[in-house]
């Protein structure tokens, strides 16, 4: 037995407003849950992108047990290489500042950059993991 795929990926947050502006706008996600200043959910393809307040999901629930973290986490999205620079330039227009772009063995390209709390985002051409 083997799992398929990963339905859900969380990242913590310091400001959900920012979140919500920052992965709306820059990301063009489409966020379908928010509870007060605990959580936002946002859709992406056929998955899910949570994005938490450690802080309030460090509090014992009666439903999800605690959990939270401190620090940045790592979240890579997909990309055509075809849109490759297409999302360069939106990041600039965004004024998204693109920490680094690389190019692997394989011929895989990754743009990386932050989010407002200082995640590591990355955007990937799929060939990177051989997909």
């Amino acid at each position: 037995m083997e799992v398929s795929r990963i339905l859900e990926t969380c990242l913590y947050v310091t400001d959900l407003d920012q979140a919500d502006d920052f992965y709306q706008r820059v990301l063009g996600l489409k966020s379908f849950s928010r509870l007060d200043q605990r959580h936002l959910f946002f859709r992406c393809g056929n998955q899910v992108l949570l994005l938490f307040k450690a802080s309030e999901t460090q509090k014992d629930s009666s439903e999800v047990p605690s959990h939270g973290m401190s620090g940045q986490g790592h979240v890579a999205f997909s990309m055509t290489e075809t849109d490759l620079e297409r999302w360069r330039t939106h990041l600039q227009e965004c004024n998204v500042p693109i920490e680094r772009e690389i190019t692997w063995a394989n011929g895989g390209k990754s743009i990386y950059f932050r989010d407002p709390s200082g995640n590591s985002l990355e955007l990937v051409t799929p060939e990177t993991w051989e997909l």
